[in-house]
């Protein structure tokens, strides 16, 4: 089935990427903190057509991941998990529990503070990292864990997004807003039309990009906007949203996420840095990911379960959950991104990064031994079943 073969194509790639940024980013804090660290940081700095190399990565190149992202989230709202209400609704509770507690958890420690505006970095999941952490457990993970855990964290990418252009976007241009917006709606236009051809949709795009970058809503919102502009059909692998999610997973996984994480995590860790994790704005984070991302995936878990609105998995327990919402608290990329969002402050991002380095840490480690005592390994049976 082919919507089977491109979900195994988005975890492989995942997977992939996962362990790959696991090494860039071991890669990148070595670096900065051996004795070419001083140069390190400033050639991500370097002036290409007008910004840096940082900003073309976390500006652009982001809003292609942000496409990826968009363009799965489109298929399993078409054609996958998110299509049947009875299915999507338990990775929704969750999602929603993971991203409401740890929010809260953070404003305990930061409300009424110059911090406060960090109260979305330890909101978001980061789906390569938590399903190359998954991976490492092999057959032993069932099929439903894996869609869960996907499911959940694209649906908390996409409140990442919204929270991205609701509080993070600076003061608003109409002008280049209403453009970027025309745009869009001109792409749904020629959606309708059956328009098949991937050309005007990446042009328009572009345009759509450079506009929204003008705008004060963060340009990266465009990837999301054009997923959902290009035509899915069927889902058929001539589709043209499968044709550009398939062409984009190697892409994405293997060059854009590594080079966001060796842009975003050249941090030289000194003792200063190391005296602000005990802040409250270091504990916010390390104690939203950790602590409040399973705490709000089970009990809004369990709520949906409990009010007859979801239900769980037969060959799945609810301390499968947690442990799978030890990994949705990994929040490296998508709380990284927020981060450079939320503060202006480098002292204040720096302590940010190596705090969203530690909680996810943490957060991956916990799950990681948690579903390594809790899943079954699986019989010549199971293994038969396949994934």
């Amino acid at each position: 089935m082919f919507v089977t073969k491109l979900y195994r194509e988005f975890f492989n790639s995942e997977k992939t990427g996962g362990l790959i940024l696991i090494i860039m980013t071991v890669l990148s804090l070595t670096i900065a903190n051996t004795r070419w660290g001083v140069d390190y940081p400033e050639f991500w700095n370097t002036m290409i057509g007008g910004h840096t190399i940082i900003h073309w990565i976390n500006d652009g190149l982001m809003a292609i991941f942000f496409l990826l992202i968009g363009l799965e989230l489109e298929r399993e709202i078409y054609d996958g998990e998110l299509s049947s209400l009875r299915n999507a609704s338990l990775p929704i509770f969750a999602a929603v529990g993971g991203m409401i507690v740890p929010a809260l958890v953070f404003l305990m420690f930061n409300a009424g503070t110059p911090a406060q505006a960090g109260a979305g970095i330890p909101m978001a999941t980061d789906i390569a990292f938590a399903i190359g952490i998954l991976s490492l457990l092999g057959k032993r993970v069932p099929a439903s864990l894996k869609i869960f855990l996907t499911a959940l964290a694209v649906i908390d990418d996409l409140g990442a997004i919204l929270v991205i252009a609701v509080f993070y976007s600076g003061s608003v241009s109409a002008l280049n807003l209403a453009a970027a917006l025309g745009i869009f709606l001109f792409l749904i236009l020629l959606n309708r039309l059956k328009i098949n051809s991937l050309i005007p949709y990446l042009i328009g795009g572009v345009l759509m990009w450079l506009f929204m970058s003008k705008s004060g809503v963060h340009a990266t919102i465009t990837g999301v906007l054009l997923a959902f502009s290009i035509p899915f059909g069927n889902g058929a692998d001539h589709s043209p949203s499968y044709r550009l999610q398939h062409f984009l997973h190697k892409p994405v996984a293997l060059v854009i996420l590594p080079l966001f994480a060796l842009a975003n995590t050249c941090l030289p860790i000194g003792s200063d840095m190391l005296s602000h994790l005990g802040g409250n704005h270091s504990i916010g984070i390390i104690a939203g990911l950790l602590i409040g991302k399973p705490l709000g995936i089970v009990l809004f878990s369990m709520t949906g379960a409990r009010l007859g609105l979801s239900s769980l998995p037969a060959e799945l327990k609810w301390k499968n959950i947690a442990g799978a919402g030890f990994l949705a608290g990994i929040g490296f990329t998508m709380s990284i991104f927020i981060s450079l969002l939320a503060f202006t402050s480098t002292e204040l991002i720096n302590i940010s990064k190596i705090s969203v380095f530690i909680g996810s840490l943490l957060s991956g480690i916990t799950g990681l031994i948690l579903l390594g005592f809790t899943l079954k390994v699986p019989t010549v049976k199971d293994e038969n079943k396949g994934d």
